[in-house]
């Protein structure tokens, strides 16, 4: 089940009501939320069951109010999207990749930017920037640049890279 996307239109179907100005209850607002951190939970460690199962619970409550509260309110035909786009985000079978702001392996005191290399700046002038400020790096599969260190040195690499884009941008 592709329970983000799943979240996402129930997200949507909510804000529609507010649209309307319909009121939503606070336990319907608080079980949206559980279920987002549940999928962020699901997502780090999908091996925990308990917590898909949890998160079906939800996502269930939360089409149970809003399609029958939204009969009430809406015209049959709009309903019947929501049924259809519900049915839809389903039957997804993987999730949207989203940037975390986690990086496993890392101190929590670190600060880190990731960097996709271009033809101005190439891996190696990133690697060697970075080695010049005394930051970390790793090369990550997706071709990526993870650059990591004290805050003050992520942020000189930042103004420095911007510095050698630039000059060759106004070319």
């Amino acid at each position: 089940m592709g329970y983000l996307a799943v979240w996402k239109t129930l997200e949507d179907i909510v804000s529609e009501f507010r649209g309307k100005g319909i009121s939503i209850p606070a336990n319907i607002m608080s079980d949206l939320r559980y279920a987002r951190s549940l999928i962020n939970v699901l997502r780090a460690d999908p091996k925990r069951r308990d917590t898909a199962q949890k998160i079906e619970e939800y996502l269930e409550n939360l089409e149970a109010y809003l399609v029958s509260e939204g009969q009430k309110h809406f015209d049959a035909e709009q309903v019947e999207g929501w049924l259809k786009r519900l049915d839809k985000a389903r039957r997804e079978v993987s999730e949207e990749v989203e940037e975390t702001r986690f990086v496993p392996g890392l101190p929590r005191e670190q600060k880190w930017i990731r960097v996709k290399p271009s033809a101005e700046l190439s891996i190696e002038k990133l690697k060697t920037l970075a080695g010049e400020l005394n930051l970390s790096y790793n090369l990550q599969s997706d071709g990526y640049l993870l650059v990591y260190g004290e805050d003050k040195r992520v942020k000189d690499f930042v103004k420095k890279m911007a510095t050698i884009y630039g000059s060759k941008v106004k070319k």
